[in-house]
C-alpha cells in the first residue's frame, strides 16, 4: 500500500546503501562504543572466487570413465618423500590441520586423534605444544613449530611423525596468534609457561631467524634433532604462493603446507579475516608452478586448506596440483561445532548456531573450544571421532566417484585439463578455461 507525505507525494521505497550495509553500520557503531578492534575466530565469511565456481567435465566419448564396482581408484599418498628417512604414508590424502590445545579443549583434541587414525590419516598439534590425550590417539602426529615456540621441548619434537615449521596462516598472513585470559586455565599455563588468566598473544615470526637463509639452518637443526628420521613441512599463508613455495623448496622442505584466505583461526582481528591473504583457490597454481619451475612436483608434496568441505572440493584442489589437502573447520563442524541442538544457548550468546565465530571467549556450548570443565564434558570424544571417521570417509568416496568419472585410477591423476571454470575470476584463478570455451583470462588465444 503506497504512503503518502502531507502534501499527497508518494513515499519512494527506502534503500539501503551497498556500501554502508547493515553489516558495515553495526561493525562502526560497535568500533565507536568500545574503541576496540573486533576479535573473531573462524574464516573469511565474504564470498570470494572458490571451487564452487569449478566443474568437472566427467567421461563420455572422448573419455573412459571407470566402473565403480570393478575398477579401484587409489587414494593413498606419502608426505616427505625428499629428505626423511620415515616419510609419512597415509590412507587417504585428506589431514587434520593444525589446531592448538588451548584453543580447543582436551577433549576436542583427543577426538580429532581418534578419527583422523581411523580413518587412516594424520593430524596437526597446533601451537602450545602436545597433549598425551592427542599423541596417544594419532597414529600418525605432526608437530607444529611456531614462532611462540609455547610448549616446545626436544622431546616432544621427537615423538612426531613429521614437524610443520609455521610461517604463516590463512586466516592472519603476517599475524600472530591470540588466545585470551579466560581460556588460560592450569594446564594450559603450565604447558606454554604463562601465567594463568592473562592474555597472551603470539608473535607473528620467529624469534631465531628473518629469512629463508635462517630457515635453512633451522630445518636442518631440526633434522639433526630428529635423525632425519621425519619430514620437515613449511607452513605458508596464501599471500605470495609462488615465491613462497619456492623459497620454502630452497630451504629444504619436504613438503609446502599452503593455507589460503578461507582457512580458519581460533582468534585474531575481523580486520585480518576478511581482508588480508589470497582466496585458497587464487594460490594454488602459482604453488604448482613453483614446484615445476624446480623440477620438484610431486617430489616435493605440497598440501592445500582454506575452505576444504566436500569430496569435490578435495578432488578440484588436486586436479590443480596438490598432493593432499587439510581441514581444519570442517573437522570441528564435523565432530559437534555450531550444533544446533545447542541453538538456545548460542541465542542466549547473542548468536546462533553456523555463526558462532566467539571462540576466544571460551563459552562454546558444544564443548569444543572451551576450557571451562563443565563444558567440555559435553564433547564424548569417541562418539565425536566416530564422526570424523565417518565425515573422512565420506569425503574421500565423493572424490574416488569424481575421479572415476574423469577416467582416473588414482586420485593423483585428475589434472587441469579435467575441468571448466564458471566465472572469469575462477578461469583466470585455477588457469582452466572458462565453460563452453576453450580460453581463459591470461591465455594467448581461443
Amino acid at each position: 500500500m503506497k504512503t503518502f507525505d502531507s502534501q499527497g507525494i508518494p513515499h519512494t521505497t527506502p534503500r539501503q546503501s551497498a556500501t554502508f550495509t547493515q553489516d558495515v553500520n553495526s561493525d562502526i557503531r560497535r568500533a565507536a562504543a568500545t574503541g576496540i578492534y573486533d576479535i573473531r575466530g573462524g574464516g573469511a565469511k565474504r564470498k570470494v572466487p572458490n571451487f564452487d565456481d569449478l566443474l568437472f567435465l566427467g567421461a563420455s566419448m572422448s573419455r573412459y570413465p571407470l566402473e565403480g564396482y570393478r575398477e579401484k581408484c587409489e587414494t593413498s599418498v606419502s608426505l616427505g618423500t625428499r629428505y626423511a628417512k620415515n616419510p609419512i604414508n597415509i590412507d587417504i590424502p585428506i589431514t587434520i590441520a593444525g589446531m592448538s590445545f588451548g584453543a580447543l579443549s582436551a577433549n576436542a583434541k583427543e577426538a580429532l586423534g581418534r578419527g583422523a587414525s581411523a580413518a587412516g590419516t594424520s593430524t596437526t598439534t597446533g601451537d602450545g605444544g602436545m597433549t598425551p590425550e592427542e599423541r596417544g590417539h594419532s597414529d600418525k602426529l605432526v608437530y607444529q613449530y611456531l614462532p611462540s615456540r609455547y610448549g616446545m621441548n626436544p622431546d616432544d619434537l621427537r615423538k612426531a611423525d613429521a614437524i610443520e615449521i609455521v610461517v604463516g596462516q590463512g586466516a592472519k598472513p603476517g599475524g600472530g596468534g591470540m588466545l585470551l585470559g579466560q581460556k588460560i586455565s592450569d594446564r594450559v599455563a603450565d604447558m606454554r609457561n604463562l601465567p594463568k588468566g592473562i592474555d597472551q598473544r603470539s608473535p607473528c615470526r620467529h624469534p631465531d631467524w628473518t629469512g629463508p637463509d635462517d630457515l635453512e639452518i633451522k630445518i636442518l637443526e631440526l633434522r639433526e634433532i630428529t635423525n632425519w628420521q621425519v619430514p620437515i613441512y613449511v607452513k605458508v599463508a596464501g599471500a605470495r604462493p609462488y615465491f613462497d613455495t619456492t623459497l620454502a623448496i630452497k630451504s629444504g622442505a619436504d613438503v609446502v603446507v599452503l593455507d589460503g584466505m578461507q582457512g580458519g583461526t581460533a582468534a585474531t582481528q575481523d580486520v585480518f579475516i576478511e581482508h588480508v591473504g589470497q582466496p585458497t583457490l587464487a594460490c594454488i597454481r602459482p604453488a604448482v608452478q613453483a614446484l615445476q619451475d624446480l623440477g620438484v612436483h610431486r617430489e616435493v608434496q605440497l598440501i592445500i586448506s582454506g575452505g576444504i568441505r566436500s569430496g569435490a572440493d578435495v578432488a578440484k584442489a588436486m586436479a590443480l596440483g596438490a598432493d593432499a589437502v587439510a581441514i581444519g573447520t570442517a573437522a570441528l563442524i564435523a565432530i559437534g561445532d555450531n550444533d544446533p541442538k545447542w541453538e538456545a544457548e548460542y541465542n542466549e550468546l547473542g548468536t546462533c548456531a553456523g555463526a558462532y565465530d566467539d571462540w576466544h571467549e571460551g563459552q562454546d556450548p558444544a564443548g569444543i573450544t572451551t576450557q571451562d570443565p563443565e563444558l567440555m564434558q559435553r564433547l564424548d570424544p569417541i562418539d565425536a571421532g566416530r564422526r570424523l571417521k565417518n565425515y573422512l570417509k565420506v569425503l574421500t568416496l565423493e572424490a574416488q566417484t569424481i575421479a572415476r568419472a574423469c577416467g582416473k585410477n588414482h586420485l593423483h591423476n585428475l589434472e587441469p585439463e579435467d575441468l571448466c571454470a564458471l566465472t572469469m575470476e575462477a578461469a583466470a584463478m585455477a588457469q582452466v578455461p572458462l565453460a563452453g570455451t576453450n580460453w581463459y583470462p591470461g591465455k594467448d588465444s581461443f
